[in-house]
Protein backbone atom coordinates (compact mmCIF):
# COMPACT_ATOMS: atom_id res chain seq x y z
CA UNK A 1 0.00 0.00 0.00
CA UNK A 2 1.25 3.46 -0.91
CA UNK A 3 -0.06 6.50 0.97
CA UNK A 4 0.71 9.96 -0.40
CA UNK A 5 0.27 12.93 1.92
CA UNK A 6 0.71 16.40 0.44
CA UNK A 7 -0.05 19.84 1.75
CA UNK A 8 1.19 23.21 2.87
CA UNK A 9 3.86 24.18 5.39
CA UNK A 10 2.80 23.89 9.06
CA UNK A 11 -0.55 22.35 8.14
CA UNK A 12 0.20 19.28 10.25
CA UNK A 13 0.96 16.94 7.38
CA UNK A 14 4.30 15.87 8.83
CA UNK A 15 2.81 14.80 12.16
CA UNK A 16 -0.13 13.13 10.43
CA UNK A 17 2.29 11.28 8.15
CA UNK A 18 4.36 9.99 11.06
CA UNK A 19 1.29 8.82 12.99
CA UNK A 20 -0.25 7.07 9.97
CA UNK A 21 3.04 5.44 9.05
CA UNK A 22 3.30 4.02 12.56
CA UNK A 23 -0.35 2.92 12.53
CA UNK A 24 -0.03 0.99 9.26
CA UNK A 25 3.54 -0.15 9.84
CA UNK A 26 4.83 1.62 6.73
CA UNK A 27 8.27 3.15 6.18
CA UNK A 28 7.99 6.94 6.01
CA UNK A 29 9.84 9.51 3.92
CA UNK A 30 9.52 13.21 4.62
CA UNK A 31 10.55 14.41 1.16
CA UNK A 32 10.81 18.02 2.29
CA UNK A 33 13.95 17.04 4.24
CA UNK A 34 15.66 16.22 0.93
CA UNK A 35 15.16 19.75 -0.38
CA UNK A 36 16.04 21.34 2.96
CA UNK A 37 19.25 19.29 3.11
CA UNK A 38 20.14 20.26 -0.46
CA UNK A 39 19.63 23.92 0.38
CA UNK A 40 21.61 23.75 3.64
CA UNK A 41 24.50 21.95 1.91
CA UNK A 42 24.53 24.63 -0.77
CA UNK A 43 24.59 27.44 1.79
CA UNK A 44 27.40 25.73 3.73
CA UNK A 45 29.53 25.52 0.58
CA UNK A 46 28.57 28.99 -0.70
CA UNK A 47 26.80 27.58 -3.74
CA UNK A 48 24.34 30.16 -5.13
CA UNK A 49 20.73 29.02 -4.94
CA UNK A 50 20.33 29.71 -8.65
CA UNK A 51 23.27 27.49 -9.70
CA UNK A 52 21.03 24.70 -10.88
CA UNK A 53 23.75 22.32 -12.10
CA UNK A 54 25.76 22.42 -8.86
CA UNK A 55 22.62 22.15 -6.76
CA UNK A 56 21.52 19.08 -8.74
CA UNK A 57 24.94 17.53 -8.10
CA UNK A 58 24.53 18.16 -4.37
CA UNK A 59 21.05 16.62 -4.43
CA UNK A 60 22.27 13.53 -6.26
CA UNK A 61 24.84 12.77 -3.56
CA UNK A 62 22.86 13.65 -0.44
CA UNK A 63 23.37 11.79 2.81
CA UNK A 64 20.74 12.90 5.31
CA UNK A 65 22.85 11.54 8.16
CA UNK A 66 25.14 14.52 7.61
CA UNK A 67 22.48 16.93 8.86
CA UNK A 68 21.09 17.72 12.27
CA UNK A 69 17.30 17.88 12.42
CA UNK A 70 17.51 21.26 14.16
CA UNK A 71 19.34 22.85 11.20
CA UNK A 72 16.81 21.45 8.76
CA UNK A 73 13.91 23.01 10.67
CA UNK A 74 15.03 26.64 10.69
CA UNK A 75 13.13 29.36 8.85
CA UNK A 76 16.16 29.98 6.61
CA UNK A 77 16.28 26.30 5.65
CA UNK A 78 12.61 26.35 4.72
CA UNK A 79 12.94 29.50 2.67
CA UNK A 80 16.01 28.22 0.82
CA UNK A 81 14.39 24.83 0.25
CA UNK A 82 11.42 26.50 -1.42
CA UNK A 83 13.79 28.23 -3.85
CA UNK A 84 15.82 25.08 -4.53
CA UNK A 85 12.74 22.88 -4.98
CA UNK A 86 11.59 25.01 -7.92
CA UNK A 87 14.63 23.98 -9.98
CA UNK A 88 13.83 21.19 -12.49
CA UNK A 89 17.31 19.61 -12.37
CA UNK A 90 17.16 19.36 -8.58
CA UNK A 91 13.73 17.75 -8.71
CA UNK A 92 14.96 15.35 -11.37
CA UNK A 93 17.98 14.40 -9.24
CA UNK A 94 15.71 13.54 -6.30
CA UNK A 95 12.86 11.95 -8.27
CA UNK A 96 14.25 8.42 -8.56
CA UNK A 97 15.16 8.30 -4.88
CA UNK A 98 11.60 9.19 -3.90
CA UNK A 99 10.02 6.94 -6.52
CA UNK A 100 12.11 3.95 -5.45
CA UNK A 101 11.08 4.53 -1.84
CA UNK A 102 7.42 4.66 -2.83
CA UNK A 103 7.66 1.39 -4.77
CA UNK A 104 9.55 -0.59 -2.13
CA UNK A 105 8.14 -4.01 -1.32
CA UNK A 106 5.48 -3.86 1.37
CA UNK A 107 4.46 -0.30 0.61
CA UNK A 108 5.41 3.11 1.95
CA UNK A 109 4.11 6.47 3.07
CA UNK A 110 5.57 9.69 1.70
CA UNK A 111 4.72 13.28 2.51
CA UNK A 112 5.57 16.40 0.53
CA UNK A 113 3.92 18.63 -2.03
CA UNK A 114 3.87 16.58 -5.23
CA UNK A 115 3.70 12.99 -4.01
CA UNK A 116 0.16 12.30 -5.20
CA UNK A 117 0.61 14.15 -8.49
CA UNK A 118 4.19 13.39 -9.57
CA UNK A 119 6.11 10.96 -7.36
CA UNK A 120 3.36 8.40 -6.76
CA UNK A 121 0.30 9.27 -8.88
CA UNK A 122 -0.67 5.61 -8.54
CA UNK A 123 -0.81 5.77 -4.73
CA UNK A 124 -3.60 3.81 -3.10
CA UNK A 125 -4.54 6.72 -0.85
CA UNK A 126 -3.90 10.44 -1.34
CA UNK A 127 -4.46 13.14 1.26
CA UNK A 128 -4.07 16.90 0.96
CA UNK A 129 -3.54 18.58 4.34
CA UNK A 130 -4.11 22.33 4.61
CA UNK A 131 -5.14 25.09 7.01
CA UNK A 132 -5.67 28.83 7.00
CA UNK A 133 -2.35 30.63 6.59
CA UNK A 134 -2.77 32.55 9.86
CA UNK A 135 -3.22 29.33 11.80
CA UNK A 136 -0.28 27.69 10.05
CA UNK A 137 1.88 30.73 10.73
CA UNK A 138 1.08 30.70 14.43
CA UNK A 139 2.05 27.02 14.66
CA UNK A 140 5.29 27.60 12.79
CA UNK A 141 6.07 30.75 14.80
CA UNK A 142 5.72 28.88 18.10
CA UNK A 143 8.00 26.13 16.81
CA UNK A 144 10.63 28.63 15.72
CA UNK A 145 10.40 30.56 19.00
CA UNK A 146 10.90 27.33 20.92
CA UNK A 147 14.10 26.81 18.94
CA UNK A 148 15.37 30.28 19.82
CA UNK A 149 14.43 32.05 16.59
CA UNK A 150 13.29 35.63 17.27
CA UNK A 151 11.23 36.00 14.08
CA UNK A 152 7.91 37.82 14.45
CA UNK A 153 4.51 36.29 13.75
CA UNK A 154 3.82 38.83 11.00
CA UNK A 155 7.07 37.87 9.30
CA UNK A 156 6.18 34.18 9.47
CA UNK A 157 2.79 34.89 7.87
CA UNK A 158 4.58 36.78 5.10
CA UNK A 159 7.07 33.95 4.62
CA UNK A 160 4.36 31.31 4.37
CA UNK A 161 2.41 33.32 1.82
CA UNK A 162 5.58 33.75 -0.24
CA UNK A 163 6.32 30.04 0.00
CA UNK A 164 2.79 29.04 -0.95
CA UNK A 165 3.05 31.30 -4.00
CA UNK A 166 6.40 29.82 -5.09
CA UNK A 167 5.32 26.21 -4.50
CA UNK A 168 2.00 26.54 -6.28
CA UNK A 169 3.31 28.49 -9.26
CA UNK A 170 6.60 26.79 -10.05
CA UNK A 171 6.79 25.47 -13.60
CA UNK A 172 7.96 21.99 -12.62
CA UNK A 173 5.72 19.85 -10.36
CA UNK A 174 3.71 22.66 -8.72
CA UNK A 175 2.21 21.92 -5.33
CA UNK A 176 -1.44 21.12 -5.85
CA UNK A 177 -4.13 18.80 -4.58
CA UNK A 178 -4.51 15.67 -6.71
CA UNK A 179 -7.94 15.25 -8.28
CA UNK A 180 -8.52 12.05 -6.28
CA UNK A 181 -7.08 13.28 -2.98
CA UNK A 182 -9.07 13.73 0.23
CA UNK A 183 -8.84 17.19 1.81
CA UNK A 184 -7.97 17.33 5.50
CA UNK A 185 -8.50 20.89 6.79
CA UNK A 186 -6.74 21.22 10.14
CA UNK A 187 -7.49 24.90 10.78
CA UNK A 188 -9.75 24.25 13.76
CA UNK A 189 -8.48 20.80 14.73
CA UNK A 190 -6.13 19.63 17.45
CA UNK A 191 -3.40 17.37 16.16
CA UNK A 192 -5.18 14.36 17.68
CA UNK A 193 -8.42 15.25 15.91
CA UNK A 194 -6.53 15.84 12.64
CA UNK A 195 -4.86 12.43 12.87
CA UNK A 196 -8.21 10.76 13.58
CA UNK A 197 -9.78 12.51 10.59
CA UNK A 198 -6.89 11.47 8.34
CA UNK A 199 -7.06 7.88 9.57
CA UNK A 200 -10.80 7.78 8.91
CA UNK A 201 -10.21 9.14 5.40
CA UNK A 202 -7.63 6.45 4.67
CA UNK A 203 -9.93 3.72 5.96
CA UNK A 204 -12.80 5.04 3.86
CA UNK A 205 -10.69 5.01 0.70
CA UNK A 206 -9.45 1.50 1.42
CA UNK A 207 -12.98 0.30 2.09
CA UNK A 208 -14.17 1.65 -1.24
CA UNK A 209 -11.27 -0.06 -2.97
CA UNK A 210 -12.05 -3.38 -1.32
CA UNK A 211 -15.62 -3.25 -2.65
CA UNK A 212 -14.53 -2.80 -6.27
Amino acid sequence: MIIAIDGTTASGKGTIAKRLAAWYGLPHMDTGRLYRATAIAALKHSVPLNDEARLASIAASLDLDDFEESELRTADAGKAASVVSALPLVRKALFELQRAFALREGGALLDGRDIGTVIAPDADVKLWVDAAVEQRAERRWKELRANGDGVTLDRVIEQLRERDMRDQNRADAPAKMAADAVLIDTTDLTIEAAVEKALAAVEAVLARGNRT
